[in-house]
């Protein structure tokens, strides 16, 4: 079934039952903390249950993976990654497959991570070929003295990462959006939900984080988000790790997920007293949201417009994937 706005919803905003892996994941020692993102913007919760639901399952597979990983000792880098490649392989999100259209029938891709302890970070835009845009940002972490690379520049890393036609990111629901867009001459989807990130805290007590996205419907060719703009959609330090999702323009303008860290760095805020700020105050309403996690593990998931996917995990037991406030 194809919802043309891609505003999926239904009743579902609910708390997950513990299930026996999650049991195990709360019973380790150390403590570790995950949050995921599948998009933020309308989603009404009248209209197409079914897929809304499908979403829902998708971030409890990918919370319980991610927490299983993180429980037993990997990495907060490693982690999401792996939880954003995950996401970027649900056809359901905005990022890799399943990505939007430009305005010429295309798929512009960009990712970037962030390691906190280090503050090393990578990101890559303009990608028309590699399956899992958030592999090269890695890459270009761990082998380019660089932080951003762009189309060409970036390919020249791929490596024996996969490669693959621009159609196969193509989806029956977005390209039912891009005709919608093209009959409107206007953004069509600029409000929906968009872009997929992850961030986490390890058992050593290290952050990360991680976004994807494939951008706006009908964007111009050559437009560049906010999502491998470290600072403005991505950030991570030995403070906070932080992933938004929106309006790329507004998180730029206000360098969103940074303001995050300066806030609990200089003003003394906590992380979910930093992150509603920024949201509710720095961010035009409607604008998006972001998750966040701190240093000591907890995990703030503010938005200031209908409804965010999201889920979080922690080694305390939470376990939840909510839509709506």
């Amino acid at each position: 079934m194809v919802c043309l706005n891609d505003n999926d919803s239904s009743s579902l905003n609910r708390r997950i039952p513990q299930q026996a892996t999650c049991a195990t994941m709360s019973s380790m020692s150390k403590t570790w903390a995950i949050a995921i993102h599948g998009g933020a913007g309308v989603i009404e919760r009248s209209l197409c249950p079914e897929a809304a639901d499908l979403r829902i399952r998708v971030l409890e597979a990918v919370i319980t993976s991610a927490g299983a990983h993180l429980a037993s000792g990997q990495s907060a880098l490693d982690v999401v990654e792996h939880a954003v490649v995950q996401l970027e392989e649900a056809a359901e999100f905005n990022a890799g497959k399943g990505a939007v259209f430009t305005a010429e029938g295309r798929h512009e891709l960009e990712a970037a991570i962030m390691e906190g302890r280090s503050g090393t970070c990578g990101a890559a835009c303009l990608l028309t070929t590699v399956r899992n845009p958030v592999r090269l940002a890695r890459r270009v972490l761990d082998q380019s003295p660089h932080v951003l690379l762009a189309g060409q520049a970036a390919e020249q890393l791929v490596g024996d990462l996969e490669q693959v036609p621009n159609d196969w990111f193509d989806t029956e629901l977005r390209r039912a959006q891009w005709s919608q867009w093209k009959q409107a001459s206007s953004e069509a989807d600029a409000r929906g939900p968009a872009t997929v990130g992850a961030v986490a805290m390890d058992i050593n007590g290290h952050l990360a984080a991680a976004t994807s996205t494939g951008g706006r419907t009908g964007k111009p060719s050559g437009r560049i988000g906010d999502t491998p703009m470290i600072g403005a959609g991505t950030w991570a330090d030995e403070r906070c790790a932080v992933s938004g999702t929106g309006h790329g323009e507004a998180f730029m303008a206000t360098a969103a997920a940074h303001t995050v860290a300066a806030r609990m760095a200089y003003g003394g805020d906590s992380l979910d007293g930093a992150a509603s700020r920024v949201v509710q105050e720095a961010l035009p309403p409607g604008s998006g949201g972001l998750i966040a996690v701190d240093a000591h593990g907890e995990i703030s998931m503010p938005f200031n417009c209908e409804g965010m996917y999201r889920a979080a995990a922690d080694s305390k037991g939470r376990f939840e994937a909510k839509i709506w406030t």
